[in-house]
């Protein structure tokens, strides 16, 4: 039986929600990097695709843009000076819906001060909140275009292995709780999931991963049981 997906609270706050999504967002950049390789992609916007190689081509949404000189993050919810067109800021429109539900500032500002971590971080909460195959960055020198994809044609490595990798590389690299992190990706990935007031245990098929914690919440280590 799969578990619940997670759920945000009235009281979530936007790092809650990123520690929540964070993970799974990773998981499919893991996917996208193993699909596209070292190709760059060309983002068509009038066609709102964006195109890895002749026959590599994915639909798009784009999220919002980042100034490189300036790092103000700029939502494309809000494009009157670039006119962009209606169909590709869909999920910008949603991703201002749901910040004024949930009281998300980073989501109803229009504009941002950030660096380009902190505007990652905006589009992996986006795209785990609106489950997408990935985001990705189009550099175009003095603006970053950051962009959202679904796509079937983006293969999913659901082992065990990229699971603890996964998990492992998110909460090193991220300030975020790692308990939470933990169980909102076991639940993400549709795994049962146990809790201790010392350990977490996600079920994996008939094997087990197993994540110690210290008295403040950090990763001790981290057990596989395979079978």
């Amino acid at each position: 039986m799969k578990e619940k997906e997670i759920k945000i609270e009235d009281s979530d706050s936007f790092q809650t929600i990123f520690t929540k999504y964070g993970a799974m967002a990773l998981d499919k950049q893991e996917n996208l990097g193993q699909v596209i390789g070292e190709n760059v992609g060309k983002l068509n916007i009038d066609e709102g695709t964006i195109s890895f190689s002749d026959d590599l081509t994915f639909p798009v949404q784009i999220l919002g843009t980042l100034a490189n000189d300036t790092n103000n993050w700029h939502w494309a919810w809000d494009n009157k000076d670039i006119g962009f067109p209606e169909d590709i800021i869909q999920e910008a429109i949603k991703v201002k819906e749901f910040g004024e539900r949930h009281d998300i500032v980073q989501f109803t500002t229009n504009i941002l001060v950030t660096d380009l971590l902190e505007a990652h971080i905006i589009a992996m909460t986006v795209s785990g909140i609106f489950n997408d195959d990935a985001y990705y960055l189009v550099d175009f020198d003095e603006i970053t275009f950051f962009i959202t994809i679904k796509s079937n044609e983006i293969p999913k490595d659901e082992t065990i292995e990229r699971f603890i990798n996964v998990f492992n590389k998110f909460q090193k690299e991220f300030n975020v709780k790692a308990k939470l992190a933990f169980k909102s990706y076991a639940k993400l990935r549709g795994y049962e999931y146990k809790e201790r007031d010392e350990f977490s245990v996600a079920k994996v098929g008939q094997s087990r991963v197993i994540v110690g914690f210290s008295e403040r919440g950090n990763v001790t280590h981290i057990q596989t049981m395979l079978e």
